[in-house]
């Protein structure tokens, strides 16, 4: 996406050409006449250098007199999807890519279908995705095409839906997505790795990555017999970097697998300087544009005919903006359905083609969702579980809104088929309150786990170096506090910790006291208070990872600690840390030392309660739930309402279905879909960071809800209005928002 961009408004129209087919009596003369020109040019064929295209026969084929061409076309038998006059042929005969993005990873398997159909009857007859390496490849050399990763079965569903795919292989794809879709194991390499570059280090993990990636997709190329039309390189390029080596590489890659018939392309922003920036002009791969919704496409499509081969520039709006991403803190991000309806239309009027971003959004499940930085690397946006996106099939699949329709409309207008009847939207159920228990308290946990897992070291160590990618990190050090207090700075630190401190057993049973919250985007020192320890203060940081950045300059963004950390001025030596990943969305952590002593403590709550090291309810707790759903009773989709509680994660029969924050908002419920769900005993686990709903309940509910904010949030004060240090007790955690 092209980030630089905001929504905006137009419309208006003119009317579409087509082409008459010639006559019988034409066809032959004209077949006659060929052969005689195609004799009489050979001797000057010969003589012309090899041009770097799609292949000699494409390139022989724009040689030709245009009768010559246009004949040729009508007499293709084969499969065969190319650029000529600056129009998309397919098969011969011209075509109009109306398209839009659906990814698969962000929609279950079983779902797969039902989207698709639904994106079919909006008028689309092109379906666009990215491919995430870091779902791919979670682990350096564990590779993963299962389940929610299993592309090869979404290709294939594609085409026996009859819609054809523009696939984006990246490697870096951005889309909201951690990372922008790199794994984030290339952060743990020493030295660094120049991410998007010609470093070595990085090219060779990228060729290996498309060594496997790319054999797997050419069976399902279109001229192989599969659905796959074009394969975009990196993505939006001329918005970050000029570095031509780096983009001629991915090239020669992609023709090293794919073969010089399919027709690659990039997309870039449409202005000069990015399409100057991002396109590979000679390298025979086609440029296309996104921009704002809104803007008049016309002169767009104009300056992108300049990076473009002669004859090789279809008008394509890659990036067609349908709504807008959402972080967390802000309003919902919504556009009107007319204005978006009608810009599109002043695209379509004049043949032009077009992909919808996004035509059905989906959910960042786990812990993928991506992050947006401002001015500098603190400026720091992190993006919704929900990427509902505003567009018109949303997050659940509905379509009966007025978004679908104006779309449709259009797209009506241009298909040269019609449309497939509209499906309902899905059912979905409230399946009532959910009454939870408080299983574990975090620090319960501690003195539990095994020495051989916990890290020791002199500095606190980024959460990738202790391979770990997702989840939290349990910073553990010790201070001598002063009378009067003391003072806490971590300059850097990613993405939000809170602090909490503690005597040892000895003195008041070794309660935990939280004192204060660290953020990115409002990073202050914090004041520890004197609790008269015997002896040294345990300090306990619990760091989140909140997503990594996707897109602009602070992409490589290593979590955790990421600086010494200062008591009263002095660096703080001798830590231990451990870690808490959690389940992913295509991975389970080989060990995870936190949650298996949770597990431990929950087969022991069952049966009596536990005495926890804190005072009430409050502070990072797992809490469980059990909710059934009647064998006689279809299992459909619903959302779990988290008004009332403070900042955690979610998890459904083991599936996690992804961050909360309703004190900051704008999301409060969760989607959770029917397959995740079964009959009979369903399980609802929450790690709640701060403060739980006070009736420790949660509602499975029937519909989505973007309504929550800061307004919720409460800070616990002292009289003279600075913040204090508690014990853990029912008061939330002070919020900031961005």
């Amino acid at each position: 996406m092209n980030r630089s961009k905001s929504l905006a408004a137009t419309s208006k129209s003119i009317t579409a050409m087509a082409r008459k087919r010639s006559s019988k009596t034409t066809l032959v003369f004209f077949l006659l006449l060929s052969l005689l020109a195609f004799l009489s040019f050979l001797p000057v064929f010969a003589s012309l250098p090899s041009l770097p295209s799609y292949s000699h026969s494409h390139d022989l084929h724009f040689h030709l007199p245009r009768h010559q061409r246009l004949h040729r076309r009508q007499k293709i038998s084969v499969r065969k999807f190319e650029i000529a006059e600056d129009k998309f042929w397919k098969d011969g005969k011209p075509f109009q890519i109306i398209g839009g993005d659906l990814h698969y990873f962000r929609v279950l398997p079983e779902y797969w279908e039902d989207r698709l159909l639904r994106a079919k009857a909006l008028g689309l007859n092109t379906v666009q995705t990215y491919i995430p390496w870091n779902l791919h490849e979670p682990e350096a050399g564990k590779l993963v095409f299962e389940g929610i990763a299993d592309l090869v079965s979404f290709l294939k569903l594609c085409q026996k839906l009859g819609l054809l795919v523009m696939l984006r292989a990246g490697p870096y794809i951005c889309a909201e997505w951690d990372l922008g879709g790199f794994p984030a194991w290339l952060l743990s390499i020493h030295p660094d790795v120049r991410l998007r570059s010609s470093d070595p280090a990085y090219l060779q993990k990228v060729e290996g990555w498309w060594g496997v990636l790319l054999p797997k997709v050419a069976p399902l190329l279109y001229g192989n017999g599969g659905p796959i039309i074009m394969v975009q390189i990196e993505n939006e390029f001329g918005s970050c970097g000029n570095d031509k080596a780096y983009l001629s590489h991915l090239v020669k890659l992609a023709r090293g697998h794919l073969g010089e018939d399919i027709i690659l392309y990039t997309t870039d922003g449409g202005s000069r300087e990015t399409l100057e920036k991002g396109t590979i002009q000679g390298d025979g791969v086609f440029a296309a544009v996104d921009f704002t919704t809104g803007d008049n496409p016309w002169p767009i499509f104009k300056l992108q005919k300049q990076f473009n081969s002669p004859g090789k520039s279809p008008p394509l709006s890659s990036e067609f903006y349908t709504g807008w991403l959402t972080h967390w803190s802000e309003k919902m991000a919504r556009t009107d359905a007319d204005f978006t309806a009608a810009a599109l239309e002043k695209i379509m009027l004049q043949n032009g083609s077009v992909v919808l971003y996004m035509a059905h959004g989906g959910t960042n499940f786990g812990f993928y969702n991506g992050a947006n930085t401002g001015a500098d690397e603190s400026d720091y946006k992190p993006d919704l579980t929900s990427y509902d996106y505003d567009a018109p099939i949303t997050e659940s699949g509905d379509v009966d809104n007025a978004k679908f329709k104006a779309i449709r409309r259009v797209m009506g207008k241009f298909s040269s088929v019609s449309l497939p009847s509209v499906p309902p939207n899905n059912k979905k159920t409230g399946y009532g309150s959910i009454q939870l228990k408080r299983t574990a308290f975090l620090f319960d946990l501690l003195d539990e786990i095994d020495p051989l897992h916990i890290v020791e070291a002199e500095s606190p160590t980024a959460m990738e170096y202790l391979n770990q990618m997702f989840g939290f990190v349990l910073y553990v050090s010790e201070y001598v506090a002063k009378t009067g207090g003391s003072k806490l700075v971590i300059p850097k630190v990613h993405d939000r910790a809170q602090v909490f401190i503690s005597c040892s057993p000895e003195v008041n049973g070794g309660q935990v006291s939280y004192v204060g919250t660290l953020e990115r985007w409002s990073n202050q020192a914090i004041n520890l208070p004197n609790v008269k320890c015997v002896s040294s203060t345990s300090l306990f940081i619990l760091v989140e990872n909140m997503g990594r950045v996707n897109y602009g300059p602070y992409i490589f963004d290593r979590k955790g600690i990421l600086s010494s950390v200062y008591v009263d001025g002095s660096v703080l030596k001798r830590w231990k840390m451990i870690s808490i990943p959690f389940h992913n969305l295509n991975e389970v952590p080989k060990f995870n030392p936190v949650i298996q002593v949770a597990s431990k403590f929950h087969k022991v709550s069952a049966g009596k309660k536990l005495e926890h090291k804190s005072v009430g309810v409050g502070g990072p707790s797992f809490y469980t739930g059990h909710f059934s759903i009647d064998t006689k009773t279809e299992v459909t989709d619903t959302y779990i309402s988290l008004r009332g509680w403070g900042k955690g994660i979610a998890f459904v029969n083991e599936f996690n279905i992804g961050r909360y924050w309703p004190t900051s908002g704008p999301q409060c419920n969760l989607y959770i879909p029917a397959p995740i769900l079964r009959q009979g005993e369903n399980v609802l686990v929450i790690f709640e960071l701060e403060s739980p709903n006070p009736e420790l309940m949660v509602d499975s509910v029937d519909q989505p809800d973007f309504t929550c904010g800061p307004g919720q949030a409460s800070v616990h004060q002292n009289e003279d209005g600075k913040a204090s240090a508690s014990l853990l007790t029912p008061n939330p955690l002070g919020l900031r928002t961005f």
